[in-house]
């Protein structure tokens, strides 16, 4: 089992700070076009319609979901976007048009009174990820716990939306740390190789 050493932490926080600058760096332009490739594109499976998918309101330099949520909702996917409650992520129904309430560290979220729905299909920001499914969150755990909890009762997917330029040889990993399972950029998608008992 991997550890968290000190070194992976260092090793984490190095990375972390280089690849948020080097996300910011990218041009308005330029993110804006890979989220509507991305979109046109689309998911690389067919189960759209009553499929629960989990998103998230694009921060700062964030690959931006909403033309692939907009292509999901269509198509007859059920939207809910990630609120941090106690501690941990809970998802809530997120309707298009609704309005969305401030959260934690900068986030909107559908209010409290929004409907919880267990997500079938994560989709996940992030600020590195590699060629074997591996995530470089913002350290705080918030979507490894869920996707970690979610994987142990049942069978939900989790992809990673991206810019090319996010991919690193490698990320460093702990035992708390889950792996993707599919990273879909610009130019291509990132089939996570399959884990045992997955």
């Amino acid at each position: 089992m991997l550890a968290q050493t000190d070194d992976i932490v260092e090793k984490k926080r190095a990375l972390r700070a280089a690849a948020l600058s080097k996300r910011d760096a990218l041009a308005p332009d330029f993110r804006a076009s890979a989220a509507r490739t991305v979109s046109e594109r689309g998911l690389p499976f067919n189960i759209y319609k009553n499929t629960v998918f989990s998103a998230y309101e694009p921060m700062r330099s964030e690959f931006d979901p909403r033309p692939l949520l907009e292509k999901i909702a269509a198509a007859g996917g059920r939207i809910v976007l990630p609120a941090i409650v106690e501690g941990r992520i809970v998802f809530r129904l997120h309707e298009p048009g609704t309005k969305l309430i401030a959260g934690a560290f900068g986030t909107s979220e559908p209010p409290a009174d929004a409907r919880e729905l267990k997500p079938d299909i994560l989709l996940v920001p992030l600020l590195a990820f590699d060629a074997k499914g591996n995530r470089l969150g913002y350290g705080k755990g918030y979507y490894d716990a869920a996707i970690r909890g979610m994987r142990a009762e049942r069978r939900v997917g989790a992809v990673g939306l991206a810019f090319e330029g996010q991919h690193v040889d490698e990320v460093p990993v702990t035992e708390r740390d889950q792996r993707l399972d599919l990273i879909l950029t610009e130019q291509r998608e990132y089939w996570a190789p399959r884990e045992k008992g997955r």
